[in-house]
């Protein structure tokens, strides 16, 4: 930190002419400067570079026990409570070493578990594991010497070109069967959890969207949500047509869509007297609307002359306006923006949609589409899907895919139970990562599991550094990245109690669908084993891993604090005492 401290100029005071002849101007100070900065603690060179490794390895070692269907589970402590979990991010996410380069290195490390995390959903452990095997090879080849800016360049051919190979050799995902394996080794060989996403992605379909909460009881299980779902209710009661239940239910109902707020009854009486006429009740979906229209149409609801409901539009700003088209496209509706000029006095009863059926509760809106629209919405559906493809945003893919999900009518929600605390916050976990890895091995395929891969990716080694390397640095960096091709399997079968070693030369013997089961002890065809793991994981997990350990290669000093600081238990506030 910084401090400046100035002295203030005393201002001249006023006089007359004459005793200004007298008095001798008075001349400003100096503006004197006094800098205080915090002290640093500098490593240099190899000494940086093993530092941050004995952080690194601290953290893999805590994170590496729960690879493979014979992991270990790991008690985290925080605060005042006590979880036993397997998931590799949130204990990698947890620790936080007292000293300050360990840290660093620490910290490091776990951008790779979180941006594994985002990308793929799963593997963050095996990421993890790559990550610390290619900055120790590396570190130890760079202290012998070698240009570490030629061998971050050699491992990032590596990796670009084995990606390739990975995904050419990938094995589309066909059937329950596929999807039950990727998610029983996703929550480690929990058969449960297999069955649970097989079953909830057979109803949902490919395009669906799972969404993962707390049961209310011990039992775990699946509620899937037919048709557009959104969170906007009735705006008035007395739209019920069902009291037993308090909601309001139509059949083959016409819809009203639009972002405007609809301030005069006028503007509503052709559509109300044409669904009248046609003796079907009107949805009418809207930005807002006044209390008197409101009242009007609560009254002739109470009559008998209409049946109509209002909610307001659901989503807010872009995302309001993603909404409503989608709701246009399936029900078959225009939609009558406000900014394209498009006014509801000129509205006519072609420009509504229709529902097959319609469900309001006082918090939300269920649309389920009718049969006629289907080309339309599987043609929106397709164009979503290109633009799921081309973006990175991570907060734009899942808003993306959820729109895709309601348009399909797949959404499913689990509801997770569990006897303890601790189980249901570990099976929820689980859960997760089984859900992602599915979905990850259903978008680009899938391949052999247990680390069986990477042990064959090792074949393309010599031709990669034949052919792609420009000098004797980068074939170096082709090496560290074969070096850590072996380390997820070697780590699951000392998990298992068997030679790592021995496993890894074993396997490189097979063909490229087999290698070693962890859980039966016997080398086998993993595909039909049902050991398989989503291409999309194991292919963010070397990109990651790489880009890490290329950033601590090329590092050749760390400046860090001397002493760290703990978090406070509560957050100052500026001008309220914490003690």
């Amino acid at each position: 930190m910084f401090a400046v401290s100035p002295s203030y100029l005393s201002p001249a005071s006023l006089s007359s002419s004459r005793s200004c002849e007298r008095k001798k101007p008075q001349l400003p100070r100096k503006l004197s400067v006094v800098v205080r900065a915090g002290g640093k603690r500098i490593l240099y060179g190899k000494d940086s570079r093993e530092a941050l490794q004995a952080g690194i390895d601290k953290l893999a070692d805590a994170v590496s026990v729960t690879l493979g269907p014979r992991g270990r589970n790991v008690v985290l402590a925080e605060s005042d409570t006590i979880k036993v979990i397997n998931d590799g991010v949130t204990i990698a996410k947890s620790i936080e070493l007292s000293d300050t380069i360990e840290n660093a290195g620490a910290t490091l490390i776990q951008e790779v578990a979180i941006k594994m995390n985002e990308s793929a959903g799963d593997g963050t452990t095996t990421a993890i594991i790559l990550a610390r095997e290619m900055i120790k090879a590396g570190s130890l080849a760079i202290a012998f010497g070698a240009n570490a800016v030629s061998v971050k360049n050699g491992m990032n051919k590596t990796v670009k070109e084995l990606v390739r190979v990975l995904q050419m050799k990938s094995f589309p995902v066909k059937g329950k069967s596929d999807v039950k394996a990727v998610a029983s080794i996703s929550a480690g060989n929990d058969e449960f959890v297999g069955n649970l996403i097989a079953e909830t992605v057979e109803k949902i379909g490919p395009d669906g969207v799972i969404s993962i909460e707390t049961s209310s009881t011990s039992e775990t299980s699946v509620i899937v949500e037919e048709g557009m779902k959104f969170d906007k209710g009735y705006m008035s009661p007395h739209f019920i047509t069902n009291q037993e239940k308090s909601i309001v239910e139509f059949d083959k109902a016409k819809i009203l869509v639009t972002d405007q707020k609809i301030t005069s009854a006028k503007e509503l009486v052709p559509l109300l007297e044409k669904t009248s006429q046609l003796s079907v009740p009107l949805l009418i979906i809207a930005e807002d609307i006044s209390a008197e229209v409101l009242e009007i149409l609560v009254v002739n609801k109470k009559q008998g002359l209409i049946n109509v409901a209002v909610v307001k539009c659901p989503g807010m700003l872009d995302g309001k306006k993603a909404l409503l088209q989608d709701i246009a496209l399936m029900t078959g509706a225009d939609y009558l923006s406000g900014d394209l000029g498009m006014s509801l006095m000129c509205a006519t009863s072609d420009q509504l949609g229709v529902a097959r059926k319609v469900t309001v509760t006082a918090n939300s809106t269920t649309i389920v589409a009718d049969p006629s629209t289907k080309p339309e919405i599987q043609a929106r559906i397709a164009q979503m899907k290109k633009d799921l493809a081309e973006t990175d945003n991570s907060y734009m893919t899942g808003k993306i895919a959820e729109r895709i999900a309601k348009l399909s009518g797949g959404v499913a929600v689990i509801k997770v139970g569990g006897h303890t605390e601790t189980e249901l916050e570990d099976r929820k976990l689980r859960i997760e990562d089984a859900k992602n890895a599915t979905f990850a091995a259903m978008r680009e395929g899938i391949v052999p599991g247990g680390g069986a891969t990477y042990i064959h990716l090792l074949d393309e080694i010599p031709r990669i550094k034949k052919t792609l390397m420009e000098d004797s640095y980068e074939q170096i960096g082709a090496d560290i990245v074969a070096t850590a091709l072996t380390a997820p399997a070697m780590v699951i079968a000392t998990n298992a109690g068997v030679d790592g070693s021995g496993v890894v030369e074993k396997t490189r013997e097979l063909e490229w669908r087999s290698g070693y089961n962890a859980m039966s002890g016997i080398y086998e065809d993993l595909l039909n084993a049902g050991i398989a793991d989503p291409c999309k994981v194991s292919r963010f997990a070397l990109q990651n891993a790489v880009s890490v350990a290329g950033i601590v290669l090329t590092t050749q000093a760390v400046l860090v604090e001397k002493i760290r600081k703990p978090k406070p238990a509560v957050p100052e506030v500026p001008g309220i005492p914490t003690s």
